[in-house]
């Protein structure tokens, strides 16, 4: 870590109160930008998704429960894989919490693979996690939400990832938002993915607030030093 500035307490509290005008005004912009993306146009579902879980065969409506709103998370589980995706089990890792409390505000928490049900269900004992996750395995959910991509897509570097074409596959993660209406009618809110999803990860959000931030800025490369939470050598 480079050397940094020491001060007297009075100086460092005159810099804190300079940058909490600014940490202030970027509060503002998240709010004004977080009402504009609720005012985003939607998208009526009519396409018949059924996946399987731990209760059966479900529709994308019947993953609401008793909500009218519905939060999916991508994550990168492909059906050849043996196990997720290490940078989204990271994410993962901070799920387990979260569905009592969105279901408080009306929100149903879903997370959803293309990997079978049975290769889900192992790899989710193994890591301890208590959260809901099916699979859209036979079905073209992935590929109509933007995160799973054929080969010809991966081999021509032509995937539409986070809305312009790329060299992303076969799987990449995003975040979904739905909502169903009092008629059962199911619409497409909002979706987004690469960096769009950090806010998710609480313990990113806390490593930006230490004194040397992420710290991923070494030759490896971001998230380089990312394991399944079981296979940190230590």
């Amino acid at each position: 870590m480079k050397a940094h500035a020491v001060v007297s307490r009075q100086e460092w509290l005159t810099a804190r109160m300079a940058f909490l005008a600014k940490e202030k005004e970027f509060s503002r912009l998240r709010d004004e930008l977080s009402r504009q993306r609720r005012e985003l146009p939607w998208v009526k579902i009519d396409k018949p998704y059924r996946f399987e879980g731990p209760s059966g065969k479900e529709t994308l409506a019947e993953l609401f429960g008793k909500h009218s709103q519905l939060m999916v998370y991508h994550f990168m589980f492909g059906p050849e894989d043996d196990e997720g995706c290490p940078h989204c089990s990271f994410w993962a890792d901070h799920y387990d919490a979260m569905p009592v409390h969105l279901a408080h505000r009306d929100v149903s928490f879903v997370v959803i693979s293309r990997a079978p049900l049975a290769k889900i269900q192992a790899f989710e004992q193994r890591m301890g996690w208590r959260f809901k996750w099916v699979s859209s395995n036979q079905t073209d959910f992935n590929y109509d939400f933007g995160v799973s991509f054929t080969p010809e897509e991966t081999r021509t570097k032509t995937a539409f990832y986070n809305y312009v074409k790329s060299d992303a596959g076969p799987e990449r993660q995003g975040l979904s938002a739905f909502y169903k209406d009092e008629h059962g009618a199911v619409f497409h809110t909002y979706s987004t993915y690469a960096r769009g999803i950090d806010l998710l990860n609480s313990t990113y959000n806390c490593l930006d607030m230490a004194p040397k931030g992420r710290d991923e800025d070494g030759p490896e490369g971001p998230q380089a030093w990312v394991r399944h939470h079981d296979r940190y050598e230590d």
